[in-house]
């Protein structure tokens, strides 16, 4: 127990981590086996994982004062954090299981890579919103938003592969275990109208303070954000046209999911003036969850 009472807010986030690769291992043995994965036991590894990256999170958002999103490493957590939320929440409501593996492979590959990159944690900021309760909203909801467009991207994976395997007349491994195209269809629908309203919300709620204060407005983060924000409106308004539809709205949400991940470096970079590095020393020991003050140690950044 004393061993993770004194886990920094890093190792918890390895090992919820760690636990979503080992349950794609899992699921990815008995696809190999052509035997179906345990849907129960794959569940409870990413649901245990989500507790023990939750817990890491919880801690940095101690130490920041507020929501941990003040670097690409910590951003790139909370778009996994968010992935596997709504994985847990939609997965069981539609029974599709396999959902889980592919799931739990993104969000380890995404989540691990953050963490063997140094230089995306080499520096923190502190009270990033300052006080404004709203723009910290804005932020986790626009990012919150990147975890349902994650899930879209998967859906939109499987509809591929589902199509191929009807195609080439393959139904035997993975093929098996897909669902039917009309519930991808109905799958992607959901998630891409949730995935647009939530980012809608952020850019609503954003747009309250912005309009107050211009000057403090980064040109090209509002230029990418708002892009995204077009980009995934447009796929709906096509989509709900019947404009879009099939194989290349499958192909779209999966290249635009790409670009909103590819967008986070520069959107982190064009907010921040040069910050402290994060020092390297060994971490005291913490009373999880109750801890005293941590003394600041790097410098705090205000900018949006």
């Amino acid at each position: 127990m004393t061993l993770f009472l004194q886990m920094d807010d890093r190792a918890w986030i390895w090992a919820g981590n760690l636990l979503y690769a080992l349950a794609f291992c899992i699921g990815l043995f008995c696809l190999l086996q052509s035997r179906r994965h345990s849907p129960v036991l794959l569940f409870i590894l990413v649901a245990f994982g989500l507790v023990l990256q939750t817990t890491g999170l919880y801690l940095r958002g101690l130490e920041a004062r507020g929501c941990p999103l003040g670097n690409p490493f910590e951003i790139l957590q909370f778009v996994v954090w968010s992935l596997i939320v709504i994985y847990l929440v939609i997965g069981s409501t539609f029974r599709m299981s396999l959902l889980g593996f592919f799931s739990s492979g993104l969000a380890s590959a995404l989540g691990i890579l953050s963490l063997l990159v140094a230089d995306w944690d080499a520096v923190r900021r502190e009270s990033l919103f300052g006080e404004n309760v709203w723009i910290e909203l804005h932020a986790a909801l626009a990012i919150f938003s990147y975890g349902a467009f994650g899930i879209l991207a998967l859906t939109s994976l499987m509809y591929l592969l589902q199509t191929y395997s009807l195609k080439h007349k393959k139904l035997a491994g993975l093929f098996n275990f897909l669902p039917s195209l009309y519930q991808l269809e109905h799958m992607n629908f959901r998630l891409l109208v949730m995935g647009t309203l939530v980012l809608s919300s952020a850019l609503v709620i954003g747009g309250q303070y912005w309009l107050r204060d211009l000057d403090r407005v980064d040109p090209t983060k509002l230029l990418i954000t708002i892009g995204i924000w077009t980009a995934y409106t447009t796929v709906l308004v096509l989509r709900i046209r019947e404009k879009l539809i099939s194989l290349p709205l499958a192909w779209t949400c999966i290249a635009l999911f790409l670009v909103a991940l590819l967008s986070i470096p520069p959107v982190d970079a064009s907010r921040k003036p040069a910050t402290a590095p994060v020092e390297t020393a060994t971490p005291e020991p913490r009373n999880f969850p109750f801890q005293e003050a941590v003394p600041v140690r790097r410098s705090a950044d205000t900018a949006r």
